[in-house]
């Protein structure tokens, strides 16, 4: 995929270089899942399962639908705005740039929650084999080496993350393999295929499915990252929104599975040992010590992984912030002479995600994070609507169905979901939206000047 980012040389005639269009469908939807990984619904089991009162399953299929709609949107929009941003550029350019400006405020808080999220499920997950460490040490011992290694200059590169993928897919065929093997033996056929964990009409509660979905559409987060290919892919109008919908179906299908067999095993969400890493607790029961250490061990590699190109990911957006002077440059637009590499803002997006770390639960931070990326997805929805349903484009024949009723249900479904947000996640986006809207006030004089740009293209 490499070979894929290659530039093409100029022209004698002194044409602009472009990318080469060398990546196929295939390519696409695989860079997605590598994104989003096959596992990326373990880590909120116990949590989504107690949320749901047991119905993780339905919640996760539900958002599926939220977020394949949504990804119609983005590959439509990726078609028409091919450039780094996605979602702030989407809006910012399809809709308003002002509201594009708060679409990007929105994702800036994504990517500060990123690490902090990762800080807190990589310690939770040491600490089920280091039990008598205290949590406080695991999240700056995690935090830490995050810290470190990025100060460092040491990035995953692709043949890493591909063969952890490998490894991931390894270890959970060997759970369904155990998990189904175990059902059959202790239960038969009705221990396999049972329709409990989409229904119980002894805990199901739509109010309940309404607040759990909210959470369990993390497991989707992400997603998007297909649209920034959109230089690189061949027939880009079709495929990148064919990959983005395949990347979401996928996930949905592959975590429906994971999610659906650990209910099977362990089907009372009341009685988790341990609710933020109760899959450990699964796989244990179905695998034994083996599997148990097998998937604590991808849990933590995979964790590290994402933490890393998290914080690396808030550092970049905060130097390209201070390099456009967004942001004060003198602090944020530093950039290590040795490494090339900007420091500062490592330390302080270190120090941020330890401090939260020790103040919030990964519940919490999961719901933050949602904040901001289901506004992203209703402005991306509602950019789509204003430009192929209201913008008069020459040519171009309006679809009913296509232009006016998919991007107005996705809204309003992403909408549907984020209303579903707890108090504290809605305070705390409410209090960063509106420093944002100050912020942004002050530096276009009541927003008399142009709209304030950020370039999300380095993060």
């Amino acid at each position: 995929m490499g070979d894929a980012l290659a530039q093409g040389e100029a022209t004698s005639t002194g044409t602009v270089p472009r990318l080469r269009r060398v990546l196929s469908l295939w390519d696409l939807v695989f860079y997605g899942i590598v994104l989003l990984t096959p596992i990326s619904p373990v880590p909120m089991f116990g949590v989504a399962q107690v949320l749901s009162r047991g119905h993780f399953a339905t919640t996760i299929l539900i958002a599926m639908i939220a977020m394949m709609i949504t990804a119609v949107s983005y590959g439509r929009m990726a078609a028409i705005y091919p450039v780094a941003g996605s979602a702030y550029t989407y809006v910012g350019r399809g809709l308003n740039p002002h509201l594009g400006f708060l679409t990007g405020w929105a994702m800036f808080l994504d990517y500060l929650v990123q690490p902090i999220i990762n800080g807190i499920y990589g310690a939770l997950t040491i600490q089920r084999f280091f039990p008598f460490v205290p949590y406080a040490v695991l999240a700056a011992l995690f935090i830490g080496i995050m810290t470190w290694l990025n100060l460092r200059g040491i990035r995953s590169t692709a043949r890493a993350n591909v063969l952890l993928l490998a490894v991931m897919c390894t270890v959970i065929l060997a759970i369904m393999i155990s998990a189904t093997s175990y059902l059959f033996h202790h239960q038969g056929w009705h221990g396999v295929l049972s329709f409990q964990p989409f229904y119980d009409p002894k805990t199901f509660n739509l109010r309940v499915i309404w607040l759990a979905t909210s959470f369990s559409a993390l497991a989707y987060i992400g997603f998007d990252g297909v649209t920034t290919l959109a230089e690189d892919v061949e027939n880009p109008k079709r495929n990148v929104m064919l990959a983005t919908v395949s990347v979401c179906l996928f996930t949905g299908i592959v975590g429906t599975l994971e999610v659906y067999l650990g209910q099977r095993v362990w089907p009372d969400f009341r009685s988790y040992l341990h609710v933020e890493t109760a899959y450990l607790d699964v796989t244990r029961r179905v695998g034994g010590p083996l599997l148990f250490h097998a998937l604590g061990v991808v849990l933590i590699l995979a964790t590290i992984g994402a933490g890393l190109a998290g914080q690396l990911g808030a550092a970049r957006l905060l130097f390209g912030m201070g390099r456009d002077n967004v942001l004060p440059r003198k602090l944020f637009a530093y950039l290590d002479p040795k490494r090339n590499t900007p420091t500062r803002n490592i330390w302080l997006i270190g120090l941020l995600a330890y401090v939260a770390a020790l103040f919030i639960s990964f519940e919490q931070a999961g719901e933050i994070m949602n904040f901001g990326a289901f506004l992203a997805f209703m402005g991306v929805n509602m950019a789509t609507f204003w430009q192929f349903a209201i913008l008069k484009q020459a040519g171009y024949k309006r679809q009913w169905f296509a232009d006016v009723a998919m991007p107005l249900v996705g809204f309003a479904f992403c909408l549907w979901i984020w209303l579903g947000l707890r108090l504290p996640a809605k305070i705390v986006g409410g209090v960063w939206l509106m420093v944002g809207l100050i912020y942004y006030a002050i530096k276009t004089k009541g927003f008399s000047d142009r709209s304030i740009m950020i370039d999300f293209r380095d993060s």
